[in-house]
């Protein structure tokens, strides 16, 4: 199977792109809260892009408007250049040219596996690219099977199979890996960007897991409440939290409050010199530390305690409450803290962290 390229040469129009989109459902059982918010976003050729955020952010709308499942009340959603949902502009799901892969993968139980991965294909279209993805997926055997008598992963796979045989450029996937066995979904989603670049296709995938979307997207969209804090590489991501938000959901670090006085920054752990001057009169603001950031010493007299405790192989994820703040530490496995013994916390020299002042830039911090 040859996939044909566009020419280098040729400059690449956006595969997706979202314009001033806003969203909100309607009727007795909904709040009639926007859904979405003012959401601008490209997806480029080749890419692929992960929506993540917690549940109830907003992902699978905004993958439903571009499958074109709902549509938008302002905005517009536009595919390889065609505007496909606007004002005065509608064009329905079977004619946007989009693959989908839902979460339980929806397989019809009375067709074989066959049947399912060329049920997409046009009449009297050549179904030798269902073929060549059944053998690509690791399905070539199993033709005859019906979707009862095949695993949790050869489903997945052959749902991604039937999204891509009509020779879509474009796959959205609705967190296919939620309902497969570790090792399954980590195998599978380790193969998912490669399929797709065998098949020149660019994908936007669902999840609410910030591991699995830094590990194998080129960017991550993150959403909260509607609102599309940040789109970025992964390494953006670590290196340059936009927001407060995306430092503590992608990250999973520590936000402490602090107070801020000229290059002083205090919070309930210790202080912070700032590495650029805060902005003037700026007083009250929030402080990002990673997990490996904070110290945890004994002591029976500290006003802080351990509540939880994770064994992650080669070191201990500890939850540790100090007043309404809930703190996740990671230490050493030599660290070995009980359940409710007390502990005094305190900041790493030398640690890195970032300032969020409220409605100001992100400034750099260094412990003192």
């Amino acid at each position: 199977m040859r996939i044909e390229m566009p020419s280098p040469d040729l400059p690449l129009r956006p595969q997706v792109e979202l314009s001033g989109l806003w969203h909100r459902y309607r009727g007795p059982a909904s709040s009639g809260d926007w859904t979405l918010r003012d959401i601008n976003f490209q997806l480029k050729p080749g890419e692929l892009v992960g929506l993540l955020g917690p549940s109830g952010c907003g992902k699978t709308t905004l993958l439903r408007l571009i499958a074109g499942f709902e549509q938008p009340e302002r905005g517009s959603v536009s595919i390889a250049g065609r505007t496909v949902a606007g004002p005065g502009r509608w064009l329905p799901p079977e004619r946007r040219g989009v693959g989908m892969v839902f979460q339980d993968y929806a397989l019809f139980p009375h067709l074989d596996a066959w049947r399912n991965a060329c049920f997409g294909l046009k009449r009297g279209q050549d179904s030798s690219r269902a073929a060549w993805l059944l053998e690509l997926l690791g399905l070539k055997g199993l033709e005859g099977r019906f979707p009862h008598e095949l695993s949790g992963g050869q489903r997945q796979r052959l749902a991604l199979a039937r999204a891509l045989a009509p020779g879509c450029s474009l796959v959205l996937l609705d967190e296919p890996f939620s309902n497969l066995d570790v090792e399954v979904r980590l195998r599978l989603r380790a193969e998912l960007p490669g399929v797709l670049a065998r098949c020149g296709a660019s994908g936007v995938i669902v999840t609410h897991d910030p591991e699995e979307a830094m590990a194998i997207c080129d960017r991550v969209a993150v959403l909260e409440s509607g609102h599309l804090h940040q789109c970025a590489s992964p390494q953006e991501l670590v290196n340059a939290p936009a927001t407060a938000f995306v430092g503590r959901f992608v990250l999973q670090g520590n936000l402490l409050p602090a107070s801020v006085q000229g290059r002083s920054c205090s919070t309930p752990i210790g202080s912070f010199e700032l590495t650029a001057d805060a902005a003037p009169g700026q007083t009250a603001a929030e402080v990002l530390v990673s997990q490996q950031g904070i110290e945890l010493l004994p002591d029976e007299e500290a006003e802080a305690w351990v509540v939880g405790r994770e064994f992650l192989g080669r070191e201990w994820l500890y939850q540790v409450q100090l007043a309404d703040l809930r703190l996740r530490l990671r230490l050493p496995l030599s660290r070995n803290y009980a359940r409710g013994q007390r502990c005094r916390l305190r900041l790493l020299p030398g640690e890195s962290a970032r300032l969020f002042p409220s409605g100001q830039d992100l400034i750099s911090t260094s412990a003192a």
